[in-house]
This record gives structure tokens, C-alpha cells and sequence, in this order.
């Protein structure tokens, strides 16, 4: 039982570190030798990175912020192949009934990472890339759904933000329809919260009408304490 716990608690502390890696504070770094989170938004994910460094940078901390969180549910899914691991946990979980629920704590794990990354003071990005990794690894039926929902949204509006919180809200409906295990749907709306929240300045520039369209720039932040 405490080897059982010591193995779950340990995958999901993995599982935070990899959320936590900061592909777009080192891409400011590297490429100009700047602070990114104190240009634009003051945040670490791909948007701001587009807007203050580029397409190509931007690209590239999408794609890593993504295999992040695949690689974070890819990490829950060890256990379910090691059937050793199940005689250690207490009685009557197997991995039938443990893997969806190791599945989402990883996976909030890394969302959390992500946004309070211990590499970075405990700041970072809005989680939004990396939920989609998340759940392009959870389930790829969700994943696509959400990211449809994003790009819809994003076609019309041209404002990454309203599409994110818009992707973060679809995708409880979504594990709802597609009739996912409980501990994913309970993941769905903790996360899809958890990303609506670190979007709350984003929301007072929606209401002001001041939030930038994709392309646009944001005035510079105050460095971060």
C-alpha cells in the first residue's frame, strides 16, 4: 500500500515537472536575450511568444507545450502495463478502476506545471496548449473535438483568448457525450476552470473591448515580483 502510494504520488510529481519546463521563458532567452514575461502579456505560452518573438518560435513552444502534456497522460498510462504495480495497490483497485484517476491527476499536474512552473518562481503560462495535449493523449476523439472548438471560435473572432476559455468550456460537454470515465469528466471541468481562471485578465480586456486579435500587441507588463 505505501509503495503503491509512493509510485502514484511520484508519477504525478513527474508529471508536474514536465508541465513546469518553460520552452517559451527560453526561447526569450535564447533568441533575444529577454525576460518574456515582461513583454506583452507577461505570460510564457505560444501567443505571447508569437507576439513578441515571432511565428517560428511560436510554433515551436506550442509544439513542446503540447508533447508536454502528452507526454505527462503517457507517463499515467506506466502502471496500467506493469500488472506488479496493481498487487502493491488496496484492495479491489485494479487498473481498470486506478488508471483514470492516476490519468487526471497527471494531467491536472501538469496544467498546474505549466502555469506555476517551479522552474520559473511558480509563474508561466494559461495552460490552454497544454490541456490539449492532455487530451489528445486521454482521449483523441475529445482532444480533436476541443481543438475544432478553438479553431472555430478563433476563425471568427481572430481573439486567442475568447477561443481558449471557448475550447476549455467544450470540453466538459464533450466528455459528457462521449461518455468518459467519471475521473475525466471531474478532470474536464477542474481544468477547463483552472484555464478560464488564469485567463482573468483576458476577460477584463474582452469586457473593456481592449483584448488584441491574433497579430496584434499588448503594451509591455510590469516584470513579474
Amino acid at each position: 500500500m505505501v509503495v503503491w502510494l509512493a509510485l502514484n504520488v511520484l508519477i504525478v510529481s513527474v508529471a508536474y515537472l514536465l508541465g513546469s519546463i518553460p520552452p517559451g521563458y527560453w526561447a526569450g532567452k535564447l533568441l533575444k536575450g529577454i525576460d518574456i514575461r515582461e513583454h506583452g502579456s507577461g505570460s510564457t505560452g505560444a501567443t505571447n511568444v508569437l507576439r513578441t518573438l515571432g511565428k517560428g518560435p511560436a510554433l515551436a513552444v506550442l509544439a513542446i507545450d503540447i508533447l508536454k502534456g502528452v507526454g505527462a497522460i503517457l507517463l499515467s498510462y506506466l502502471p496500467h502495463s506493469l500488472e506488479a504495480f496493481y498487487t502493491l495497490a488496496p484492495a479491489g483497485m485494479d487498473a481498470v478502476s486506478g488508471q483514470p484517476w492516476l490519468t487526471s491527476l497527471a494531467a491536472m499536474a501538469a496544467l498546474i506545471g505549466h502555469s506555476r512552473s517551479v522552474f520559473l518562481n511558480f509563474t508561466g503560462g494559461k495552460s490552454a496548449a497544454v490541456s490539449l495535449g492532455v487530451l489528445l493523449a486521454m482521449n483523441w476523439i475529445v482532444g480533436l473535438g476541443t481543438l475544432g472548438v478553438f479553431l472555430l471560435v478563433l476563425a471568427v473572432s481572430r481573439i486567442v483568448s475568447l477561443s481558449s476559455m471557448s475550447a476549455a468550456i467544450a470540453v466538459s460537454v464533450l466528455m459528457l457525450v462521449t461518455q468518459q470515465p467519471l475521473p475525466y469528466i471531474l478532470f474536464a471541468v477542474a481544468g477547463g476552470v483552472y484555464v478560464i481562471l488564469r485567463h482573468r485578465s483576458n476577460i477584463q480586456r474582452l469586457l473593456a473591448g481592449t483584448e488584441p486579435r491574433l497579430g496584434q500587441k499588448l503594451p509591455e507588463v510590469t516584470p513579474p515580483a
